[in-house]
């Protein structure tokens, strides 16, 4: 079977199931493996935001989308090229990856006829149901069942290690600039590390929100996960959300990695969690997964 991934976390779950070999065709930012980036050809391309600050990323997005344009651009004619089976994509977010029914629409034009499955959880348990969902949809639903047994594994073995601990108070923020609420999965993410997510959207979409209402929330620790970024980028953001919490711990996570791409890693964003609420309780993670900023 010859798959597309047009988004990230759908390449780590071709990954993760064994797959890697039938992958043709990516987008600019699957990064994860590396090897997906670089060795198979990419269909969707987008504007380079490294360079940009949160701010001048935001209003850039928001530009876009006031004016009904689009994000991403798929390169509809290297996509009919690769003569996919299966099509990988997401109506979730508009910001981060492109909508399944443009795809739709340019294999209509283009008069391919591969299957194309929309992948959009809103929860924890419902980004499991999607590695479920492609195994069967590629053939190898054992696969699926098998890593999805073994990831719940991981998080029933840091729910025995925190259990009876205090849950402290925690905050994720999104974005920094302006500030936006951890929503999806990602509340889910604290709770299973043995948080209280506060001033969270458990199940539905992030919003933005003020500093003082952040605040006002009464965090005990604060953890910065700004979509886009690794941990050096999202450490830099973090040093500028700290006059805002001088009661709280503030810390930085890789939210690419492990917080904000419903992927595999996930659970390894459980774990890093849990070693920031409870350093005690479990082992800790690689230096490039946190870091205390305050």
């Amino acid at each position: 079977m010859r798959l597309v991934s047009l988004l990230p976390s759908a390449t780590e779950i071709v990954y993760a199931l064994g797959l890697g070999d039938d992958l043709v065709g990516v987008t600019f930012e699957c990064d994860e493996p590396p090897a997906a980036r670089t060795e198979k050809t990419v269909v969707v391309g987008g504007r380079d935001t490294r360079d940009m600050s949160p701010a001048a990323i935001d209003a850039y997005v928001k530009q876009q989308m006031a004016a009904g344009a689009d994000l991403y651009t798929l390169h509809a004619g290297a996509l009919a090229a690769l003569a996919p089976d299966l099509i990988l994509t997401q109506d979730l977010c508009r910001v981060c990856a492109l909508p399944s029914d443009h795809v739709d629409e340019a294999l209509d034009h283009l008069g391919c006829r591969a299957d194309v499955l929309s992948l959009d959880p809103y929860s924890l348990d419902e980004v499991f149901d999607t590695f479920l969902r492609v195994g069967a949809a590629a053939g190898v639903p054992e696969r699926a069942s098998s890593l999805v047994t073994a990831l719940r594994r991981r998080l029933a073995a840091v729910a025995s290690a925190v259990a009876g601990r205090p849950r402290p108070r925690v905050a994720l923020v999104e974005w920094v600039d302006p500030p936006f609420t951890a929503g999806h999965w990602v509340p889910d993410l604290v709770t299973a590390a043995g948080g209280d997510p506060v001033a969270a959207r458990a199940g539905a979409r992030s919003v933005q929100i003020s500093y003082a209402d952040l605040a006002a929330a009464n965090p005990d620790i604060v953890v910065v996960t700004p979509c886009g970024f690794h941990l050096s980028g999202a450490a830099s953001q973090a040093a500028t959300v700290v006059p805002h919490f001088p009661n709280a711990q503030v810390w930085a996570i890789d939210g690419d990695a492990l917080i904000v791409r419903p992927g595999p890693r996930l659970v390894a964003g459980v774990e890093a969690l849990a070693a920031i609420f409870h350093p005690d309780a479990v082992p800790a993670p690689p230096p490039t997964a946190i870091a205390r900023i305050a």
